[in-house]
């Protein structure tokens, strides 16, 4: 899996993948309006706001990306209609030829690790018919159970031939309340980096695992460390762009081959047409402001590279 990944970037010259986390405040007027008229000021009227909006999104980007990554939260909150969508989505990105990352951070032990990744990354049989649930590409896992948490994860992977992304150094500025407390006078995010390579040893896919790391742009001397640690781990790369991450600080994320991580950007793609730079575009044109958008990180980031 993660060497389609790679070869996707490769083709589109775009090691980056757009977030497609749609709240209601993102969606412009006439999107909603249109689905408020048509199924009221209810969730399913809400899911079919976000469904119109994540779509015109990717009809306008597919062709110059590798990859998307829907945030389950932001359609969980609007209970079983937003989860309908989630997996619309899921499939439209699919059928228009995107890997998705599903951004879960699913994490618990034994058999319940195990029903998340059948639900995600896996299959499910029932009867005599074997099925899938929400069928991404990759998922994002929280590794704080330990392996008792990842292992049933890594083992679906392997069997399914998918991917995950494991939290090791995250964007957020509360990160390292844990994740930067010293343990044998190491970070923990080190030592959580060392079990990433070891889980990722048994799911190889070339030059790099099927297993990959979570490493926030905001912290450029801990992915510069990182790296070094995970040479063989590809990294998705949170933080760039409105949590304040920039291209110069996420190149240390990167090999010397220019791969090794791809850079999510949410809201800075999907709601860039609130951005004064993409104001020209207007609300009605909200994906071209997206694609234009797309465009000019993808520059960003090759300039540093």
């Amino acid at each position: 899996m993660i060497n389609q990944l790679i070869q996707r970037i490769q083709k589109t010259k775009a090691p980056i993948c757009v977030g497609l986390d749609p709240m209601l405040g993102y969606i412009p007027e006439h999107v909603t309006r249109k689905a408020f008229d048509e199924f009221g000021e209810t969730l399913e009227g809400a899911a079919e706001a976000i469904w119109q909006f994540n779509k015109e999104i990717v009809d306008h980007v597919y062709d110059i990306i590798p990859s998307v990554k829907p945030q389950i939260a932001m359609y969980e909150q609007f209970g079983i209609e937003g989860l309908k969508i989630y997996k619309r989505t899921v499939d439209y990105c699919q059928e228009k030829g995107l890997l998705v990352i599903g951004d879960a951070k699913r994490g618990d032990i034994g058999s319940t690790s195990a029903a998340y990744a059948t639900a995600h990354i896996g299959h499910v049989k029932v009867g005599s018919s074997v099925l899938t649930g929400f069928g991404t590409d990759f998922l994002t896992v929280n590794p704080y159970l330990g392996t008792d948490g990842v292992k049933p994860f890594v083992d679906v992977c392997r069997e399914e031939d998918r991917g995950l992304f494991v939290l090791v150094k995250t964007s957020n500025p509360s990160s390292g309340e844990f994740q930067d407390q010293l343990i044998g006078g190491r970070p923990l995010y080190e030592l959580v980096a060392d079990k990433v390579v070891e889980w990722g040893a048994d799911c190889m896919d070339g030059a790099y695992s099927n297993v990959g790391a979570v490493v926030g742009a905001t912290y450029p001397e801990m992915s510069r460390i990182l790296r070094k640690l995970m040479p063989n781990t590809y990294f998705l790369v949170p933080g760039y762009g409105a949590q304040g991450g920039t291209a110069e600080d996420l190149k240390y994320c990167f090999n010397e081959d220019g791969l090794g991580a791809i850079v999510n950007s949410s809201r800075g793609i999907i709601a860039a047409y609130k951005q004064e730079k993409y104001a020209k575009f207007g609300a009605e044109h909200f994906g071209e402001a997206s694609r234009q958008a797309v465009i000019d990180m993808v520059s960003d980031i090759n300039s540093v590279l």
